[in-house]
């Protein structure tokens, strides 16, 4: 098999998106290591300071992060293993299975993905207020534990990457149906949930709008609803607030450290055929 050598530009152009993508972060950093005067004179300082421990100490003392991150972290797992599990079993089952009216739930679930999330917001907190679960985490973790776009994700995914021949070998060995979508269908699976779940771990641990309508930060917060503190008050601490901020994003960070080249060799591999 031939393969293409890249060139200068391609490297040029890699290492532009590179800092263009890291720029933010860097700011952030430095931002969070300076005093909101500082921050605040012109031009801004685009070198690292000496209060950064200092601002993240207030942060987490300020923002109860320690208590939020654990909070997120449960929210966030449990999400990701609910929408991984969820939409892998409804993917298998329109992919691969026969039954009424499959056409007409297939439409129905993409429906769902046409209305914008906004428009639910009103009769599913007045759920969430009559089961009396505001405050609560799971008035966060049940509305998100399946979506629609992990349903087709897992849908495309299993329509290619399993054979409708193992299934049937598998019936013929007498396996039931719970036995062959344990052996059968998510080994073929993994990759797929792989990145199902990466994607919706980073979506749920950064989800504010619907987290900060039904938690309060006196109560059992996520990360966003506990940041929001610390921008309050006549004149908020900038560098507080960016030293929050930089916490908050450093789990994400270990997270794609550890798994990001599995989460890659998952997207190569369900990209190619055969």
């Amino acid at each position: 098999m031939r393969t293409e050598r890249a060139g200068w530009g391609t490297y040029a152009l890699l290492a532009l998106f590179t800092a263009v993508s890291l720029f933010p972060l860097l700011w952030t950093a430095v931002a969070a290591s300076r005093t909101s005067t500082r921050l605040a004179a012109t031009p801004p300082p685009f070198r690292f300071g000496r209060n950064l421990p200092r601002n993240l100490e207030l942060a987490w003392t300020d923002a109860r992060l320690g208590e939020a991150l654990a909070n997120t972290a449960l929210v966030a797992g449990a999400v990701a293993a609910g929408t991984v599990l969820f939409s892998t079993l409804a993917g298998f089952a329109f992919a691969k299975l026969r039954f009424r009216f499959r056409g007409t739930l297939l439409l129905l679930v993409a429906g769902t993905m046409l209305i914008p999330p906004q428009l639910g917001v009103v009769p599913l907190y007045l759920l969430i207020a009559r089961l009396r679960w505001t405050d609560e985490l799971q008035a966060v973790v049940l509305p998100s534990l399946v979506s629609a776009f992990g349903v087709f994700f897992m849908l495309q995914h299993l329509r290619r990457a399993l054979p409708s021949e193992a299934l049937e070998a598998a019936r013929m060995d007498g396996a039931g149906t719970l036995r062959t979508v344990w052996h059968v269908v998510l080994p073929a699976a993994r990759p797929a949930m792989a990145v199902l779940g990466m994607l919706s771990f980073v979506a749920a641990w950064n989800d504010f709008f619907w987290p900060v309508l039904v938690l309060t930060q006196t109560g059992d917060p996520t990360v966003q609803v506990a940041l929001t503190g610390l921008g309050r008050g006549t004149v908020p601490d900038q560098s507080v607030v960016m030293a929050g901020a930089l916490l908050g994003t450093l789990p994400l960070l270990v997270v794609l450290a550890l798994f990001g080249r599995h989460i890659v060799g998952g997207v190569m591999r369900g990209a190619v055929k055969g």
